[in-house]
């Protein structure tokens, strides 16, 4: 199934949903991904996560509902999902900005979030540099840390990990520690959504062989078909923006598809282009 189609496939099952608890499990399986690789696809796709957008439009219906319906404030509360009328209230304000009583009141304004539909484009207007590379399987030492991607927390703890590395002498040893074929850091996406719903692992890391140094951990990356893209720009924008580039653009385009292996984030070192590489199958 095309990436994209499927995940509006998804899309379409969250809507015909929303007044159900349904899971990122349940989500992920329509779109024929694991649920660490749809939540990251439909992020980078739309700029929120899919906890964010079942809570924006479930507000927004409730918003509809409040203004053309009798019911009261404590049945829709419980109808979107909410246990208390007080949460309902306190994220309705959140996402109108007032409260449901004075949406009754039609007192103010409301903010509507209408159902999605993903768009791409595959004409290729901008180039992208990447190509095509058979790697051996390799070891990588470094630090990780476990991350929940449910409501975006990797997102937001994943630079705070790298600022706390590089003021901590981490990155500079493992500069030092580098003695593999690939060349510079490595930023590591896991996947272990199998260990624990919601989780992924985030190393940081460079290619080594011989003994785990004091203090780090050791990854083996297994050998693979990667497609390698070069990151042009100042950063961390140009990264985000070619990462949506890849899920929008390229596969959509391509007859490849993701053999999900770990991808990495690769940092050469000054005045060395980063590079995304990400693990293929044809």
């Amino acid at each position: 199934m095309n990436w994209i189609t499927s995940l509006q496939t998804a899309i379409h099952y969250m809507e015909e949903h929303l007044l159900e608890p349904i899971t990122i499990e349940q989500i992920a399986a329509q779109a024929h991904l694991s649920p660490f690789y749809f939540q990251r696809n439909f992020s980078l796709l739309t700029d929120t996560t899919v906890a964010e957008y079942l809570r924006r439009r479930r507000l927004t219906l409730a918003a509809h509902e409040l203004l053309h319906s009798e019911h009261k404030i404590i049945e829709l509360a419980h109808k979107y999902g909410y246990d208390t009328p007080e949460s309902f209230s306190k994220a309705f304000r959140r996402q109108h900005g007032i409260a449901p009583s004075e949406a009754r009141k039609h007192s103010g304004s409301l903010k509507s979030y209408n159902r999605l539909t993903i768009q791409v484009n595959i004409k290729g207007a901008e180039p992208m540099n990447y190509k095509i590379v058979e790697h051996p399987a390799f070891s990588l030492v470094g630090i990780k840390q476990t991350f929940s991607y449910e409501n975006g927390e990797n997102l937001r703890d994943v630079p705070k990990m790298w600022d706390k590395a590089y003021h901590e002498g981490v990155e500079d040893r493992l500069f030092e520690l580098n003695n593999g074929a690939l060349k510079g850091l490595l930023g590591v996406c896991v996947d272990q959504t199998e260990l624990q719903s919601n989780q992924m692992e985030y190393w940081i890391a460079t290619a080594y062989d011989g003994e785990i140094p004091e203090g780090l951990s050791s990854l083996h990356i297994p050998a693979s078909k990667w497609s390698v893209f070069e990151v042009e720009g100042p950063m961390p924008a140009s990264m985000q923006k070619v990462w949506k580039q890849i899920i929008s653009e390229w596969f959509p385009s391509n007859a490849y598809e993701h053999a999900y292996l770990p991808e990495l984030e690769v940092y050469g070192g000054p005045n060395v282009a980063p590079q995304i590489w990400i693990p293929i199958i044809s």
